[in-house]
């Protein structure tokens, strides 16, 4: 009875082995991921790889020119980047500006800004009321843009049939 018992444990231990390789084992998809990915990582990194090379002997070839014309390089790279980072501080600090005068301008005029006050009385567009109001505008903004999007969809189905009705 002993023997039966102890072949009975290893008969399960077995079972239990096979079940627990089959819901291990990895399903078809993944194996044809692995199949076709691996192929295209090793090309990737055998193309990084002459990349880097490239970027070395460049650089070494580079470095004595560099190096040579660097009383003149180096002052025009500062000047030109000085020259971009003022017209890009510019450009900044004047779209600010002007988005900030159109604030003041239209809070003068006794508009409301964006969201504020909507489906309320005047004067209660603080707190939970106002993110509503941007919420119901982002709402609409959305169903307009799906419509808009959706009619332009037809419109293009329409004239491909057109172009393909004429041919």
């Amino acid at each position: 009875m002993a023997a039966t018992t102890e072949h009975h444990r290893e008969h399960e231990h077995h079972t239990d082995i096979g079940q627990t390789i089959r819901e291990k084992s990895p399903s078809g998809s993944h194996v044809l991921a692995v199949v076709t990915l691996f192929p295209v990582g090793g090309a990737l990194m055998c193309l990084s790889g002459l990349i880097l090379v490239g970027t070395v002997i460049g650089l070494a070839i580079a470095a004595p020119l560099f190096l040579l014309f660097s009383p003149i390089l180096v002052p025009a790279v500062l000047t030109i980047g000085l020259a971009v980072a003022g017209f890009l501080t510019s450009g900044a600090f004047g779209i600010t500006a002007l988005s900030s005068l159109s604030w003041i301008i239209n809070y003068m005029r006794g508009r409301q800004h964006l969201g504020q006050g909507q489906g309320q009385g005047q004067g209660q567009g603080q707190g939970q009321g106002q993110g509503q109001g941007y919420i119901e505008q982002a709402k609409r903004g959305v169903r307009d843009t799906a419509g808009y999007i959706g009619q332009k969809t037809k419109d293009v189905g329409q004239k491909t049939e057109e172009a393909a009705g004429k041919t």
